[in-house]
């Protein structure tokens, strides 16, 4: 899958997708380290990436002002790095990526779940 990492996630997590085969470019790989959160999530849709991030705010972004593709956010701490990195498989392995753009989907240890943003 095509993936783009924001700032916040961990460089194992971007070595591990790259690992099992992901197409992974990470927000300072494109030199945005500053972006506002609605830039990187534009840059994703733009570039046909679902978009990894630790940050909880971007749910704001994708049900409040439906904004950018498909989200992966990684509910996780150093000491869950890897259940999550097994969870982050199976998700992988599960959905395709065309579910996935149309998700926001929660990741944690041993357990995830999808939501699709409401159309209007």
């Amino acid at each position: 899958m095509k993936l783009l990492t924001d700032q916040d996630v961990y460089s194992a997590t971007v070595l591990f997708l790259r690992a099992v085969g992901h197409d992974v470019v990470t927000a300072s790989d494109l030199g945005m380290w500053q972006a506002t959160d609605s830039s990187l999530l534009q840059t994703a849709q733009m570039e046909g990436r679902i978009f990894v991030t630790r940050d909880r705010d971007y749910g704001g972004l994708v049900f409040t002002q439906a904004l950018g593709t498909g989200v992966l956010y990684l509910r996780l701490l150093p000491s869950t790095l890897l259940a999550v990195h097994t969870e982050l498989a199976r998700v992988l392995g599960m959905y395709t990526e065309e579910v996935l753009r149309g998700t926001f989907t929660v990741i944690e240890p041993g357990r995830h779940r999808l939501r699709k943003p409401h159309s209007t």
